[in-house]
């Protein structure tokens, strides 16, 4: 049989039988084609193994790092991708202790007396942060009637942190929902939101809330360093003894209409038992806009583990969000302020990070985010005089093995979920019909418990 076979047969790996365009080409003119082939083969590997460089080359220079790159170069691209939204920075306040509110004053493209200006913030890949509008809290009686000028001074904050945002337009926008503030970071300018810091600040008032959410305020702490009305605080260092036990009547009415509104509740100052008990009561996900670990450095102002664990998807079916199963979402974002991060001259950039570790493990990483307090403390941690410096934050992570997901979600990704998610809870409850709370504060003096029975006078009248 083997005198049938041709000469070269494929069955030995040799050419295949000729095609009919084959047919009448000599041998050598077959060997020059097969040739031009395999040059033609070679050149177009070449040119797919070059496109593929280059596109990689590309999408590095458009900010995703080398992974062999150094940590803080990683951390620089990642932030271009995913900026910083810090959850509270006191320029408010330091323009008015500092300036008598006049923001003609200074000048933010220029080297300001705190920690916070233009130039640095973009140094520091800041997309957007709160502007904290406080005002202190004292000792205003045992049930908290004494007039102050409490609300004058907020709505004075307010009018600061709008005139340095419409003063400075092309770098900030005012920003009221997590879509606006998407929109922002896409226009590259700062997304400026504004934090109300206690609830000292509504002259226990649910109206007056109204009106700070109506101007921009979509958070609000419920308490600072003093009980109020509506809740304990948790004091600074050591927490004071209970009045409400948690919260008020006043303080559960609040916490519904913050949900109707769409406005964040803040925990942060706040008492452990107004922790527990905002977290089994608020329908909305939840924030602590600067705290940090008390595990790490045990002072009252910080977080417990036994908290934070509520937070984790696997832990507590207590604790409730009706946007996530039986599980309440929310965020802490880690204060940066020496004393609630160490003990005295020891806080440093990795003490901070040890913060951000340490609720990343109990709450889930997904829970955690950066709430400086720049500009209202006066010192700092060592690595992180200003808000230049998340850049390095960031970078010490990514030795500690984080990821760019992860990063994505501490810089602001976890904030944006928290906030999207109170937006959707009040976008339902307004569906449902929620009305406003009109609940009054019970010690009010001023306007009465019932409406008087005036003749031929109806309530609908009034």
């Amino acid at each position: 049989m083997a005198s049938y076979l041709p000469e070269r047969s494929p069955l030995l790996g040799s050419r295949a039988p000729p095609r009919d365009s084959d047919v009448g080409q000599s041998e050598e003119e077959w060997k020059a084609h097969r040739v031009r082939r395999i040059v033609v083969g070679g050149v177009l590997t070449f040119a797919f193994i070059l496109a593929v460089v280059i596109s990689l080359l590309f999408v590095n220079q458009e900010g995703w790092p080398w992974e062999d790159e150094d940590p803080l170069t990683r951390a620089r691209a990642m932030l271009n991708k995913a900026p910083v939204i810090d959850g509270h920075i006191d320029l408010p306040i330091l323009t008015r202790f500092r300036y008598a509110n006049n923001v003609s004053a200074f000048d933010l493209h220029g080297r300001m007396p705190g920690h916070v200006d233009i130039p640095r913030l973009r140094e520091g890949k800041v997309g957007g942060f709160f502007w904290s509008v406080f005002v202190e809290c004292k000792n205003d009686g045992r049930y908290f009637t004494q007039p102050s000028y409490r609300v004058r001074d907020t709505l004075e904050q307010i009018d600061v942190a709008h005139l340095m945002i419409d003063k400075y337009s092309d770098t900030f926008a005012l920003t009221l929902t997590t879509d606006d503030i998407k929109s922002a970071m896409r226009e590259h300018k700062i997304a400026s939101m504004l934090g109300v810091e206690g609830a000292h600040q509504l002259g226990n008032s649910l109206g007056v809330l109204r009106q700070f959410y109506s101007l921009g305020a979509r958070y609000m702490t419920l308490t600072h360093g003093c009980h109020n009305a509506f809740a304990d605080s948790g004091g600074i260092l050591t927490a004071p003894a209970p009045l409400h036990n948690g919260l008020s009547t006043l303080g559960r009415a609040l916490i519904y209409e913050m949900n109707r509104l769409g406005m964040l509740v803040d925990l942060s100052h706040v008492s452990d038992d107004v922790m527990r008990q905002a977290l089994a009561l608020s329908q909305a996900p939840v924030i602590w806009s600067h705290s940090s670990a008390r595990a790490v450095h045990n002072v009252s102002r910080n977080v417990p583990d036994d908290i934070l664990v509520l937070l984790n998807d696997s832990a507590s079916d207590s604790a409730h969000w009706r946007g996530k199963g039986n599980k309440t979402d929310g965020v802490v974002m880690v204060n940066f302020a020496p004393m609630f991060v160490a003990d005295e001259g020891k806080a440093t950039l990795e003490t901070v990070a040890d913060h951000i570790e340490h609720i990343g493990k109990v709450a889930g990483r997904d829970h955690v985010g950066l709430g400086s307090d720049f500009d209202g403390i006066g010192d700092v941690p060592e690595g992180l005089e200003d808000v230049s410096k998340y850049p390095q934050l960031v970078a010490e992570l990514i030795k500690r093995g984080w990821t760019r997901q992860e990063v994505a979600g501490l810089s602001g990704g976890n904030l944006l979920r928290v906030f999207k998610g109170a937006e959707k809870v009040s976008e339902h409850m307004k569906r449902q019909g929620a009305t406003p709370a009109m609940d009054l504060y019970s010690r009010r003096p001023d306007l009465p418990a019932e409406m008087p029975d005036w003749a031929g006078v109806s309530r609908l009248d009034l």
